[in-house]
Parts: C-alpha cells; sequence; structure tokens
C-alpha cells in the first residue's frame, strides 16, 4: 500500500484510532492496523501513534497519516495485550512493560518465603529467555488485588518512572467492592497511617506521630447494591494497603477483606475468597518518549462473578 492521508468525517467521530484504521476502505484489518502502528507508520497531524494509542477516540477533521514507505520503521517497537506463559502482557517495548497481575499472585519475591510465586519471577524468567536484563518494579499491588503492574527494563527508566510515582503524576485508577454505602457519594479520604513491621499491617495515626505518612486518595460511588456498593478510587498517595485500611476506617470494610475489618461488622457477609479490589486503570508517561500512556484493564472473572451476584441480589 502507497502513503495515504485520510481526514475524519464528522460521522466517524469518537471512533478508535486502531478501529477506523482497520476500515474496509483503508487497512482492511485490525491487526494490520496495529502492525502499522507498532512500526511507526501512523501519525496523527505530525504526532507518530504508537500501541498506547491505539484506542485513542479520533475527532472529527483530524488528518491521519499511513507513512507505510518512512525508513526504518520495519522494527517493530512496542506489543500489546500478549499472553505468554505465566504472563498478560498489557504493553511492551524497550523501555518498560505493563503487565495485567492475577489476584493471588505476589508482585515481587519476599525474601523470607523466596519460593513464593511472584509476577517478578515469572517476568525474570521471560526476560531471561530473550536474553535480556532484569526486570525493576516501580510500584507494587498486594497479593490478593489483581490488575496492572509496571517494570522497567532498564535503570534510566526505572529512575524516571519512580521520580513520576514521588511526584505523585501517575494516575492510579481502582475498583472496589465495599459493605454499605460511603457518603456523600463522591469525597476525599485522608488518613495518617504508620507501618507497623512487626504485625505488617497499617495503623491510623495523627499526624504528629513519628513515622506517620500521609494517605490520600478520592473516592466515588459506581453502584450501590442491596448492602454493598462498587466504588472507584484514585490514589493520590500509595501507601501499601491504603484503599483496604482507608475503607475500613470509615466502616467499608471491602467484601472477602481479612485483615482490614470495620469496627461495627457487616450484617452479612459475603464469601469471596479475596479482597474485592483490581487494579483497573493507569497512566503516566513514557520515560523516553515523554508521550502520555493510559491503560486499562478489565475486571476479572471472579470480581465479575461477584458483581452479577450482588445485582441479582
Amino acid at each position: 500500500m502507497n502513503d495515504q492521508t485520510w481526514k475524519v468525517s464528522q460521522e466517524e467521530e469518537s471512533l478508535r484510532l486502531d478501529k477506523w484504521l482497520a476500515a474496509a476502505e483503508r487497512l482492511g484489518a485490525r491487526s494490520r492496523a496495529l502492525e502499522a502502528i507498532e512500526r511507526g507508520k501512523v501519525f496523527l497531524a505530525e504526532d507518530e501513534m504508537t500501541v498506547a494509542d491505539a484506542g485513542r477516540k479520533l475527532h472529527a477533521g483530524e488528518m491521519v497519516r499511513l507513512w507505510m514507505s518512512r525508513p526504518g520503521s520495519a522494527k517493530r517497537k512496542a506489543v500489546m495485550q500478549r499472553r505468554v506463559p505465566g504472563l498478560h502482557i498489557v504493553f511492551e517495548d524497550e523501555s518498560l512493560l505493563v503487565l495485567n497481575k492475577p489476584a493471588g499472585l505476589l508482585t515481587v519475591r519476599l525474601d523470607a518465603h523466596p519460593e513464593d510465586p511472584s509476577l517478578e519471577s515469572r517476568l525474570l524468567a521471560y526476560l531471561r529467555s530473550q536474553g535480556k536484563k532484569l526486570p525493576l518494579v516501580v510500584h507494587r499491588i498486594d497479593r490478593d488485588t489483581s490488575g496492572l503492574v509496571v517494570f522497567a527494563k532498564s535503570p534510566q527508566a526505572h529512575e524516571n518512572l519512580k521520580e513520576q510515582f514521588f511526584r505523585r503524576e501517575p494516575k492510579r485508577i481502582y475498583q472496589a467492592i465495599v459493605y454499605g454505602c460511603p457518603k456523600p457519594d463522591s469525597g476525599r479520604w485522608l488518613d495518617h497511617l504508620f507501618w507497623d513491621q512487626s504485625y505488617l499491617v497499617q495503623r491510623p495515626v495523627t499526624r504528629s506521630y513519628e513515622g506517620a505518612k500521609e494517605a490520600s486518595s478520592h473516592y466515588r460511588n459506581l453502584e450501590r447494591f442491596a448492602f454493598t456498593t462498587l466504588i472507584e478510587v484514585s490514589l493520590v498517595t500509595g501507601k501499601r494497603h491504603q484503599i483496604r485500611v482507608q475503607a475500613a476506617l470509615r466502616g467499608h470494610q471491602l467484601v472477602g477483606e481479612k485483615k482490614y475489618l470495620s469496627e461495627k461488622p457487616p450484617r452479612r457477609l459475603i464469601e469471596f475468597e479475596r479482597q474485592a479490589l483490581h487494579a483497573r486503570r493507569l497512566e503516566f508517561q513514557h520515560p523516553a518518549s515523554e508521550r502520555w500512556l493510559e491503560f486499562d484493564a478489565p475486571l476479572p472473572a471472579d470480581f465479575k462473578t461477584l458483581v452479577d451476584q450482588l445485582k441479582k441480589s
């Protein structure tokens, strides 16, 4: 196919870039569209699109260029939504990997229990098979929490991403099912927590307490059931167990929670093998290209089944 440029029509407003390119009059298949994007052959105005932009919504009047003859674009730049043994890779390029972690798996290995399976160990085996370097964890989520986690593939990318998280720039959005219904329907949770190393739990303390760390997040109710609520929580800080302890402090412990319990127990407990918490969305700046990346991980099967059951109750 030759180089081409198209203008997005009014009727095509809000279509995803990859689906728009996959139309019969353009590339004819989504696989061809993704391949063109991966190889750096697709431009929106003057900006090169990457696989992280595949789901970008188009606007009427925008110009999309297919630069098939672009030199030096034969090598694939990134991959997304790829499954290899033990790993669900959402995005991978030369700088980083974004993975969708299943519940029940550690993010990183524990020194006390190095034999326990972890995402880090599986990723290490995957990268070694390609003769690549060690994975460098940027942030982590709890063993029984599912969802998005990012690892760096170079010290430079690792340092850049860690600095972004330190400055609280990335967006980290979770979904959870809690007992009761938080009031009001949206708001901010602000606490001061102290990590008790002896018992491996967060404890609420006053701001002046030595070692106290601020824990801040924004929540909103998404759907209310008979005596539980599906909520969304956007982290401002990222303390260990933060959402779990902040919800419990307000009388809304998570369904399936075993460690952080509300002072007044729920009138009816729902059987669920883990805390109902999922890292749904992750956004941050690419450490090399500086492009803003956005990733979404749909609710896993066990979480969706729980939601369906609550809708019927």
